[in-house]
C-alpha cells in the first residue's frame, strides 16, 4: 500500500515496510501496557489501589505512543517525519496493539473470567447508596438492560468491540501525537 497525497507524504514500498515494522514492535509494547492496565482494573474491583494504577496506565497510552514515535522519527528516519507519516504510524501502533490486546481479552473472557467481571459490577451497583442514586437519576432500568446485554455477549463480541474502540482511539489520539512529533528538519 502506498499512501500519496499532494506533496505531503509519499511512501515508497521500503518506507512502508519500515513504518509497519516499527509499528508492530511498538504495538506489541502498547498491548502489554493495556494488558497490564486491564489486569489492574480487574484487581481494582476489590482493591482501589489497583484501580488507580489501571487508570494511570491507561492515561499513559498517548505518552507511550508519542515516545515511540519520537524514537522512530529519530532512529529510523534521521530526525524528520511529516504529520501524515506520524499519524499513519500512530494509527498502525494502535491497530497492532489493539489486535494483540483483543486476543488477550478473548482468552481472559473465554477461559478465565467465568462471569466475574459482570458479577463484580452488579454487586457494586447493588450497594444501597449506589442503587438509590441510580434510582433518583432514573437510570436503574437502563443500567439493568445494559448489564443484561453485556451478560449475553460472547467473548469474541466483547473483544471485537474493544478492538474497534481502540482503533478509533488511535485515529483520534494519533492526530495530536503526530502534530507534536512532526519535524521537517532534523535538529543539529
Amino acid at each position: 500500500m502506498i499512501i500519496i497525497t499532494k506533496n505531503v507524504i509519499a511512501l515508497t514500498a521500503p518506507e512502508f515496510v519500515q513504518l509497519r515494522a516499527f509499528a508492530r514492535i511498538d504495538g506489541a509494547m502498547l498491548s502489554l501496557l493495556w494488558m497490564t492496565s486491564f489486569c489492574c482494573y480487574i484487581l481494582g474491583l476489590t482493591s482501589p489501589l489497583y484501580g488507580l494504577v489501571a487508570l494511570l496506565l491507561a492515561v499513559a497510552t498517548p505518552f507511550l505512543v508519542g515516545a515511540r514515535l519520537r524514537r522512530f522519527r529519530d532512529n529510523g528516519l534521521d530526525g524528520t517525519i511529516s504529520f501524515m507519516r506520524g499519524w499513519a504510524y500512530s494509527i498502525l501502533v494502535f491497530f497492532y496493539g489493539g489486535v494483540l490486546f483483543a486476543i488477550g481479552q478473548f482468552v481472559y473472557f473465554a477461559y478465565v473470567d467465568h462471569g466475574y467481571l459482570l458479577h463484580s459490577i452488579t454487586n457494586m451497583l447493588a450497594v444501597p447508596e449506589t442503587a438509590n442514586m441510580l434510582q433518583q437519576m432514573g437510570m436503574t432500568e437502563t443500567l439493568n438492560e445494559a448489564l443484561q446485554e453485556i451478560g449475553q455477549m460472547r467473548p469474541i463480541d466483547m473483544s471485537l468491540s474493544i478492538l474497534s474502540n481502540n482503533i478509533m482511539a488511535g485515529i483520534v489520539l494519533g492526530l495530536p501525537i503526530a502534530a507534536f512529533m512532526q519535524r521537517t528538519r532534523p535538529l543539529r
